[in-house]
């Protein structure tokens, strides 16, 4: 379990400041994340990280010469927002371009690939590769669905390694690319983990049984089986890797990198016994160990459990991997240090002056903050059910998420709406506040849907039922078109197109609001209970998609419960 905490949602920020005020000479913070605190030559393509927090070493740990220029640090196993991204992109771009890099998951992707299509409209080139080293997250020949895991290490380097050479941004990603191409992961664990504050981990292993191909973000394994002996795991674990090599590489006199990851409780004594038996295993196999790494590089909080990488090298990627790097929590060769710098900092902050709305406007902007009070209080309610549901198979944190999200868009709607704002701007302030505060996926959406309807409001006079219906749909098409998800998917969409389907209609047919919203929240409540028979299809739940059926998808279920609440709101204030 997790022990030491002030307010849970305080957790990943206090960490940060801690972690930054023990490293200050190889970090600094800036919003979003941290940088490096060392001066970088002008015209070196910067390497940018991240992820969500709760992995030490990664991300920010991995932030220093020689490796990531920055990190963009989310919440705890919840994306970065694409304001945090963007923001550190924009501290350590030096002229170059800006390479960024995560592990493959939904929200990861939805908010760097948001982050690049804005750095590049300012006109900085910009370039991606996620990691996917993970074999148990996908099938080979659905490759690019895998996650990433410790793998990330791996890719991270290599890239940062080529900006130190002078590669431009065409070559850092080519060579990042290649890494990724030829890094594969499998891991094992043997207890869940606990986030602060959490009253139990987000799944649990029987005892004397071993979860296998597990998820960094507590997603349960898809196998499990008796706790073998170390010689047995470290057998399991080499047999299944050497089944899977890249293409082209010959496993007689290959030249690989093997690391052995700890996930958090896993002592470093007991993975030495075990990397012991992998390294006579390899050998055994023909190949040639270069540079063997045993300790953490990317944990799960306290999860008792271990993955091992391998790192198939050919001579560019051994050169690359011998760059010296001088990082908080990762060490190779010696690095000549160099002046620290000052680093302009972007602000994450709205930080324009409110234009205040007209008279009718800023009536509808107080009738925005109440339902934004409204929706605070339905999930606050309902917070502890939607993490127990998420965590069946995923990751447990969407009950935290939502709260965090929903509470900063009340903050800033309050803050919009007491200096005169209209209803579109109060709203679209409080859907930034959401996005960047909850991070995720479901954070990135739910900045989508509100942004939509805010569009729809106006800061002039008072919008009808067809402009509010039309924004909602305007809302859910850029869900799907954001999100890619369709329904049947099994995620927030088959709840959304059921409500905004019928409101549209309902309100076509000349219902009042109160009416056609009403209707179209019972729709969209009986859809989200529906999809308790569904199969995952997108997100952390796709690879264990038989933990999850008979369970209802939690972004459904979150949004079923918001809009059934509004509804009852709307018919208090027509009444």
């Amino acid at each position: 379990m997790t022990r030491l905490w002030n307010e849970p949602a305080d957790f990943a920020d206090e960490m940060i400041e801690g972690f930054v005020a023990a490293n200050a000479r190889s970090v600094r913070r800036v919003p979003g994340g941290v940088v490096r605190s060392t001066v970088v030559p002008a015209g070196q393509v910067a390497v940018v990280v991240g992820g969500g927090s709760g992995h030490y070493p990664a991300f920010g740990g991995l932030v220093g010469q020689g490796l990531a220029h920055g990190a963009a640090m989310g919440n705890l196993f919840a994306s970065p927002s694409t304001q945090q991204v963007y923001a550190i992109a924009k501290s350590v771009d030096r002229g170059a371009g800006v390479f960024l890099s995560y592990g493959n998951y939904a929200g990861d992707v939805l908010n760097f690939d948001a982050a690049q299509d804005r750095l590049r409209a300012e006109g900085i080139p910009t370039q991606t590769v996620a990691v996917t080293d993970d074999i148990a997250s996908a099938p080979v020949a659905e490759a690019h669905k895998r996650r990433g895991i410790a793998g990330d290490l791996t890719v991270f380097r290599t890239a940062a390694a080529a900006a130190e050479a002078g590669y431009d941004l065409d070559g850092v990603t080519r060579v990042a690319a290649l890494a990724n191409e030829r890094t594969r992961s499998f891991g094992v664990a043997f207890t869940g983990c606990t986030l602060p504050g959490a009253a139990a981990p987000l799944f649990t292993v029987p005892a004397g049984r071993m979860a296998v191909g597990l998820g960094i973000h507590g997603e349960p394994g898809i196998d499990e089986t008796d706790i073998p002996t170390a010689d047995g795991l470290a057998e399991l674990l080499v047999q299944r890797l050497l089944t899977e090599i890249p293409d082209g590489v010959e496993v007689e006199g290959a030249r690989v990198v093997p690391i052995l990851n700890g996930l958090g409780a896993l002592k470093y004594e007991e993975m030495f016994v075990v990397y012991r038996r992998i390294a006579e295993l390899l050998e055994a196999a023909g190949l040639v160990l270069v540079d063997p790494h045993v300790g953490e590089y990317c944990t799960s909080f306290d999860m008792a459990g271990t993955s091992l990488t391998l790192f198939w090298l050919n001579d560019e990627l051994e050169r690359l991997w011998d760059t010296p790097v001088d990082a908080p929590a990762y060490r190779r060769g010696s690095v000549t240090p160099t002046a620290h710098a000052d680093i302009a900092e972007v602000s994450a902050e709205a930080d324009e002056e409110i234009a205040p709305g007209d008279e009718e406007s800023q009536a509808v902007a107080q009738a925005v903050r109440r339902a934004l009070q409204v929706l605070v209080d339905t999930i606050d309610e309902h917070v502890d059910e939607l993490g127990r549901i998420d965590a069946i198979a995923g990751d447990g944190d969407h009950g935290i998420g939502m709260q965090r999200g929903s509470h900063a868009a009340l903050a800033a709607g309050i803050h919009a709406a007491d200096a005169g704002a209209g209803a579109q701007t109060t709203l679209a302030r409080a859907a930034d506040a959401w996005a960047d505060k909850a991070g995720g996926t479901s954070g990135a959406l739910w900045g989508v849907i509100l942004h939509a309807v805010a569009a729809r409001l106006g800061d002039a006079g008072r919008p009808d039922a067809a402009a509010i219906a039309a924004g909602v749909d305007a809302g859910v098409r850029g869900v799907q078109s954001y999100g890619k998800a369709e329904v049947g998917d099994k995620t927030m969409v088959d709840a959304l197109v059921p409500f905004t389907t019928t409101l549209t209609g309902a309100v076509d047919g000349d219902a009042t609001l109160v009416a056609a919203w009403t209707t179209a929240a019972d729709a969209a409540t009986r859809a989200a209970a529906a999809s308790a028979d569904l199969l995952p299809k997108m997100g952390r739940a796709r690879t264990h998609g038989e933990h999850a059926v008979g369970t209802p998808d939690p972004g459904a279920i979150s949004f079923a419960l918001i809009v059934t609440a509004l509804g009852e709101l709307l018919a208090d204030a027509s009444n």
